[in-house]
């Protein structure tokens, strides 16, 4: 299983739940990720019994994410010698593509996963630089749409990737939608008993929210999140792990902000747990339809309602696993449907109930690699 993430960041999680899971039903997994430090040496260790590939990149920072031809080297050197069955490869970026291709001239089933869309109209239009965005534009739409049919399966992420993926010539038999899932190890916390771990006020109104967002969708937030501080003064916004953006600017009162900066993955679920609802402000966007929003799968997972826009799937998986509300891209319906939830209790907690159910039933990890190893059969089966 092949990214171009470094580790612990994007896609690794859906790689490592996928490759432990497959351990343990008996499958030798090597899984490969760009190391967050090294830039001349390759580091394998043990993860759960998956063996962990940590490859040398030559970039800095975040440019470490799938564009190093030293460490596609390394990595295609690595692979020589080696056998497998089915080489996984998620996104198509060239520390993915060329070390991929390699194996599959080896004679390994090859499986691209389409996770999130970078070209054109996708992710690259959110970059707030216009010359950074004509500049990758051309050269992100190239690696992402130019090799998809060398595939002997694909996978997708949502149902827009995969008419995205027809439209480039793949074959339709050949493609599986499959999700993200909620990590349902993961024990639901009491609201109060999860405050007093984390330290958050007892009788504030707390709304979640997980990660990274995009700038239009930052703005989104604040705009809405002004709306809903005129209406209940004590509402506070905690914004969990990293968050890229410096939103108080945007804000009315920027104190009504909580940020934890970095935290383990046991205390984000301890945050998590700690709110009242959960948000997920998406401006109807190529990006934001292009993707899935995995902290939507931890909303799930610790039993808290979501508050969304009705982007993609969402317009359609929110109502039908009520799993909270899809409002319209507007920050006065986002915010008005907020403050109704936040306003009773008793249906925050029926909804969390259902969307824990729905974590277990429909969005679990192993609901997933279910669903993969069914794939893969199917692709290894394939003439």
């Amino acid at each position: 299983m092949i990214l171009l993430n470094q580790v612990g960041k994007g896609t690794y999680g859906r790689a490592i739940y996928f490759s432990r899971t497959l351990v343990k039903r008996g499958y030798e997994v090597a899984l490969m990720a760009i190391s967050p430090q090294s830039r001349l040496h390759l580091r394998e260790h043990d993860v759960d019994g998956v063996r962990l590939i940590e490859t040398p990149d030559l970039l800095p920072g975040s440019l470490r994410s799938g564009w190093d031809m030293w460490d596609a080297f390394c990595r295609v050197q690595w692979l020589k010698g080696r056998s497998f069955d089915i080489v996984h490869a998620i996104e198509t970026r060239p520390v993915v593509l060329l070390p991929a291709l390699s194996a599959q001239r080896r004679g390994a089933k090859l499986v691209m996963d389409w996770c999130d869309w970078f070209g054109r109209g996708g992710s690259v239009e959110e970059r707030p630089n216009r010359l950074m965005r004509a500049v990758l534009r051309p050269v992100e739409t190239f690696f992402e749409e130019h090799f998809r049919t060398r595939a002997d399966g694909t996978l997708v992420i949502n149902p827009f990737l995969r008419d995205r993926a027809i439209s480039l010539g793949v074959k339709p038999e050949s493609i599986a939608v499959i999700r993200n899932g909620s990590d349902t190890d993961i024990v639901p916390l009491d609201r109060l008993i999860a405050r007093r771990m984390v330290g958050l006020p007892a009788h504030d109104l707390l709304i979640g929210y997980v990660g990274n967002i995009y700038t239009r969708d930052a703005e989104l937030m604040a705009s809405a999140f002004n709306r809903v501080l005129r209406a209940a003064p004590n509402a506070r916004l905690v914004l969990i792990g990293y968050f890229n953006r410096n939103i108080e600017p945007l804000l009315k009162d920027p104190s009504a902000i909580i940020r934890t900066g970095w935290v383990t993955s046991e205390q984000v679920f301890q945050y998590l747990g700690a709110c009242d609802l959960c948000w997920l402000p998406l401006r109807d966007s190529g990006a934001n339809r292009g993707r899935w929003p995995g902290k939507l799968n931890d909303y799930m997972a610790v039993g808290r309602p979501v508050v969304a826009t009705g982007v993609g799937e969402l317009a359609d998986l929110v109502p039908r696993y009520q799993l909270g509300v899809a409002t319209r891209d507007d920050a006065h319906d986002f915010a008005a449907h907020t403050l109704d939830l936040l306003a009773d209790a008793d249906q925050r907690q029926a909804i969390g109930e259902t969307a824990r159910r729905a974590a277990e039933e429909v969005f679990s990890w192993e609901r997933m690699v279910d669903a993969l190893e069914a794939f893969y059969r199917q692709v290894l089966n394939s003439r």
